[in-house]
């Protein structure tokens, strides 16, 4: 029996974290209005467990498993229209995603969907879209994943441009700095794999241009916290993160490891 019914979830199987929301959907004179009720996040990082040949190991499979089971229990009443799970990067190019998904669905009790990149895009233009106030212009989102790095350029709630680029937290992490240390030539090489990504979408994106940019992910609003946290944001700017903010947070980390 639904004992819920004016409640709806979503759940984000992500290659860092595992996420889950629920709103309750409240009619309003403007229209359908959704309010968050309750939020949780787990910690875990799907992308590390895929090897070189695109294979997802036992014990990272165990991980979501557990913390998709805990989902389940919370979602226990809810019927499955009311419930959309999704995954994303890893579970894209993972060539053992089925088996995964098979036991992970059972753990949950709902179906899983895992979307493309473009549909990645729309979902994080929409969600942030509808969670900052409004801007005159065009605004560019860019959520960084742990396998995959949205943009969007869009105008009001219209996305205009979405792409999703195979740059991440987690998979960035594996490949340059697996032990941990930030050096000058290691930071050097990610920032040149970085930028051959973007440079596939960066001439339509800067035709079309932007006034706002807006980070979206757990990874955006880490740096912020320790960009606003070291005073390193350039004068002026005392929220978010600034182009030589961002530069003075590197060369501190670079200086650390020296």
């Amino acid at each position: 029996m639904v004992t819920h019914p004016h409640l709806l979830a979503a759940v984000d199987l992500g290659s860092n974290s595992f996420r889950l929301i629920v709103g309750r959907v409240e009619e309003t004179p403007a229209g359908s209005q959704i309010y968050q009720v309750d939020a949780l996040r787990e910690p875990v990082r799907l992308g590390g467990g895929l090897s070189k040949d695109k294979m997802l190991d036992r014990a990272s499979q165990v991980r979501g498993w557990d913390v998709l089971k805990r989902f389940g229990e919370r979602l226990r009443d809810f019927h499955p229209d009311q419930v959309r799970a999704v995954a994303t990067s890893t579970l894209r190019v993972a060539k053992n995603a089925h088996d995964f998904l098979v036991e992970a669905e059972e753990a949950l009790g709902f179906p899983i969907e895992v979307i493309a990149g473009r549909e990645e895009a729309r979902l994080i233009y929409a969600g942030a879209a509808h969670s900052v106030p409004a801007s005159a212009g065009k605004q560019l989102v860019a959520d960084i994943g742990g396998g995959s790095t949205e943009f969007i350029i869009g105008s009001h709630y219209t996305p205009i441009h979405m792409e999703s680029l195979y740059i991440g937290c987690v998979n960035h992490s594996r490949q340059f700095f697996p032990a941990g240390n930030v050096d000058e030539y290691t930071m050097r090489q990610a920032e040149l794999a970085a930028k051959r990504e973007i440079q596939i979408i960066s001439s339509e994106y800067k035709q079309t241009g932007w006034g706002q940019t807006i980070g979206s992910s757990g990874t955006a609003r880490a740096l912020a916290e320790l960009i606003e946290a070291n005073g390193f944001n350039d004068e002026g700017v005392t929220h978010g993160i600034s182009r030589g903010g961002l530069e003075r947070l590197k060369r501190a980390l670079i200086k650390a490891e020296t």
